[in-house]
């Protein structure tokens, strides 16, 4: 997996650079702002940035705006937005309208490098990682909306643990259920948001894109 990595912050670009360098990670470059990213992009075509939200020159939206136009030119590529807080302008309009091979967590979140290797294996998969706190402002803002309102207050906590990227047994021991029911809760899912038969991942990915959308 090739990665270029962008924070304003030199020490904590080099940090991150030294700590997925070890962890067998091709680093193949690490710059402070996006336009300095999107040409890296071109010249290395990674698998996966990862991304502040907060870069010069105003230190507001930057990374995500530099996010968005990646998005734009290059879809297959896996993207993982950091931020010290949850954005609510362009970051989240990403994870609403491309949340397959998207991620987005909290710096806080990510207390060891595990945690950063598999949300980057998941977003180059096409997967969606997301963190708890940004799962749950997404899950207060819509509890009421329509589209939703046919699930049980036990399929919105499934859900909420699909958009973190977790499997159906990280979902089933975080419930403290078996697997056949998590199995079952994500079938009615899938059932109550119209969702045809695909191949299961797949509709894992449309199922937080629906939801995602129905926030705003």
């Amino acid at each position: 997996m090739r990665v270029v990595i962008a924070d304003d912050s030199a020490l904590l670009r080099e940090g991150l650079v030294h700590l997925l360098i070890e962890a067998g990670i091709d680093v193949a470059g690490g710059v402070g702002d996006g336009p300095s990213l999107e040409a890296a992009v071109e010249a290395t075509r990674p698998d996966a940035v990862i991304v502040d939200v907060r870069m010069p020159p105003s230190f507001t939206h930057e990374g995500a705006e530099t996010a968005t136009r990646l998005r734009d030119t290059w879809p297959r590529l896996g993207i993982l937005l950091l931020s010290q807080s949850i954005e609510s302008r362009f970051a989240l309009e990403l994870a609403r309208t491309h949340p397959s091979g998207f991620g987005y967590l909290l710096k806080d979140r990510v207390v060891n490098v595990g945690t950063l290797v598999d949300a980057l294996e998941r977003v180059t998969g096409g997967g969606t990682v997301l963190d708890p706190d940004i799962v749950a402002q997404f899950l207060g803002r819509q509890a009421t909306r329509n589209r939703l309102g046919e699930l049980t207050e036990r399929e919105r906590a499934v859900l909420a643990l699909m958009a973190e990227g977790r499997s159906n047994r990280a979902i089933a021991n975080q419930l403290q259920v078996t697997e056949k029911t998590i199995e079952t809760h994500i079938a009615s899912i899938f059932s109550k948001l119209d969702l045809l038969p695909e191949p299961d991942d797949h509709r894992r990915v449309l199922a937080v894109r629906v939801w995602l959308h129905d926030q705003t």
